[in-house]
């Protein structure tokens, strides 16, 4: 199993809790933006940096994942193919989105796309939190366990 990151929207500290968690469970972690990171010194740890184009981060996580490996994301169309590819997504305030829920968790991210789009619904999620942190943690550690 490796483990990815859709990094450019990821929240650091759920960044941080991967670091630790790879480093302590011996596992690849790869972060993939399109912006320039800092990240600790281990040959577990890497980033692949991607143009700024839209999607590119996305598309590049596609083409380089593999079943059993994990990919953290709060994109759901990107999750949507991880799953597809027979991997693991995982979003970073803890949801595991799975091969059951993946359709209707699409359906209802592009209704909600269209209402703001129409001025119906404004605003995005709720911001993020310590209880945020600990759900991605406590999931995240029942995943690595399998492994």
């Amino acid at each position: 199993m490796r483990i990815f990151i859709d990094a450019d929207a990821c929240p650091k500290p759920i960044k941080e809790i991967l670091y630790r968690a790879a480093i302590r469970t011996q596992t690849e972690l790869i972060l993939v933006a399109n912006q320039y990171l800092k990240i600790p010194v281990s040959p577990l740890i890497r980033v692949i940096k991607v143009s700024s184009g839209f999607d590119e981060a996305d598309k590049r996580i596609v083409d380089e994942v593999n079943a059993g490996d994990l990919v953290i994301t709060a994109d759901i169309p990107l999750a949507a193919f991880v799953i597809e590819k027979g991997g693991i997504a995982l979003n970073p305030r803890g949801r595991l989105y799975t091969p059951d829920t993946i359709k209707q968790q699409l359906a209802v991210r592009n209704l909600m796309e269209q209402l703001r789009d129409n001025g119906q619904i404004s605003g995005g999620p709720a911001g993020f939190n310590k209880l945020d942190c600990q759900a991605l943690a406590n999931q995240l550690d029942k995943l690595l366990a399998k492994k």
